[in-house]
């Protein structure tokens, strides 16, 4: 069971956040903070402040207001953490100090905790990335009447997340009403609406010309956020200090998404080659020429001056490979070629590899738990390729399914 306090449990997130704790099997609420809230209303313990909890517990969600900041991050390292803060609308110096303490307890920070804003940030960054400068970016953000803060912090969030696509070169202008010049290329407009019960809506426009895409996010209900926070709380426990983003929650969750297998492949082994760069691209471009794709290419750093080079081919291109090579035996008398082709492919990809270190060791530990022999290996930002014996197919499979959750 896993010990949460709630740091501004009297306020509206506070108490969503607390139902839904109180309706999971796996959390507990054991203690409250807030200054102003009446103790008696809540089934567990509230104090004024921090300090005067003697509850223990495992994790602090702070749903307060921005400033509390200060006795917040005091108090939880006092406490020794870990902390997540939902709140917004914290000034630079305020996000500054809480890098400044992440660097002694494990915090996390999202401007929004809903899971669908983090992906649309993937989304926006992605179209970003791809439309370029050729297409004028406005954000609009819709809250509740009692809202305070504006823009929100999400909005923010957003806008931050485009700005990376273009090497931080936007400028942010808020609303329009006193420009009376052309809107500039260098832009993102950024707009706030406050009505109603609104609780959360954000829309990112891509302007460009004669089309234009759309990328929205609606929150009907406040559960959503409490939802994130929740899912926070399990990330949280047993991190060692540093600062955690949403993005790294998602990875560590996303570590694996997809594998692949192909059994169509055949393994070609070089040893012993001389290391003349001007000759082996010679071997590849004459192989290219042959119409055989390659794949999974990997050389060694030249150990006295040698190198060893191998590469995979689909099986039927065997023959046609080993006669190249055969002709560059007579250049290179020592090159030893091997084949091996009863072998499986299989490739685990996912979006979490890129920010999650040990990844390619979890495989390799599965595989050797297996005594499965891995015959060659390689890698990229978010993908994983091995080569194994076809007959440990099924057993790998399986166990890569059972540890990633694939």
């Amino acid at each position: 069971m896993i010990k949460i306090l709630i740091y501004g449990c009297g306020g509206t997130m506070g108490q969503v956040l607390a139902n839904m704790a109180q309706a999971a099997s796996d959390i507990e609420v054991v203690a409250g903070v807030d200054p102003v809230a009446d103790a008696t209303a809540f089934p567990f313990p509230v104090y004024a402040e921090l300090d005067s909890c003697d509850k223990t517990f495992d994790v602090i969600v702070d749903f307060s207001r921005p400033e509390s900041l200060g006795d917040l991050l005091k108090g939880a390292l006092k406490k020794k953490g870990p902390l997540i803060i939902a709140t917004t609308g914290h000034t630079t110096e305020d996000k500054a100090s809480i890098k400044t303490y992440a660097e002694s307890l494990p915090l996390f920070q999202a401007a929004n905790m809903s899971l669908g804003i983090n992906l649309m940030s993937d989304l926006i960054h992605k179209a970003a990335s791809v439309l370029g400068e050729h297409y004028d970016v406005e954000i609009i953000e819709k809250h509740h009447n009692l809202k305070k803060d504006a823009p929100s912090g999400t909005a923010y969030q957003l806008a931050e997340t485009i700005n990376q696509a273009f090497m931080n070169s936007k400028n942010y202008v808020f609303d329009r009403h006193t420009n009376t010049e052309p809107r500039s290329i260098h832009e993102i407009g950024i707009h706030a609406v406050r009505g109603g019960t609104i609780v959360g809506e954000h829309q990112v426009l891509f302007a460009g010309t004669d089309e234009i895409l759309e990328i929205r996010h609606n929150a009907y209900s406040k559960q959503v956020f409490a939802a994130g926070a929740l899912q926070a709380v399990r990330f949280m426990v047993g991190k060692s200090p540093g600062y955690y983003t949403m993005k790294d929650m998602i990875a560590e969750e996303s570590t694996i998404t997809h594998m692949y297998t192909s059994d169509e492949e055949a393994l070609v082994s070089m040893d012993h080659i001389p290391y003349d760069p001007v000759k082996i691209t010679r071997i590849f471009k004459t192989i290219g020429e042959q119409k055989i794709n390659l794949d999974m290419i990997s050389q060694t750093a030249p150990v006295q001056e040698k190198v060893s080079i191998s590469f995979t081919i689909p099986r039927k291109d065997v023959e046609p490979t080993m006669a190249i090579l055969k002709s560059f035996q007579s250049s290179w008398p020592k090159l030893q070629v091997d084949v091996l082709t009863e072998i499986t492919k299989i490739t685990v990809q996912g979006p979490g590899m890129e920010v999650q270190s040990g990844v390619a060791a979890r495989v390799f530990e599965v595989m050797t738990s297996k005594g499965i022999a891995l015959k060659a290996i390689t890698t990229s930002e978010t993908k994983i390729s091995y080569i194994i014996p076809e007959k440990d197919r099924l057993v790998a499979i399986e166990a890569i399914k059972t540890t990633f959750g694939i």
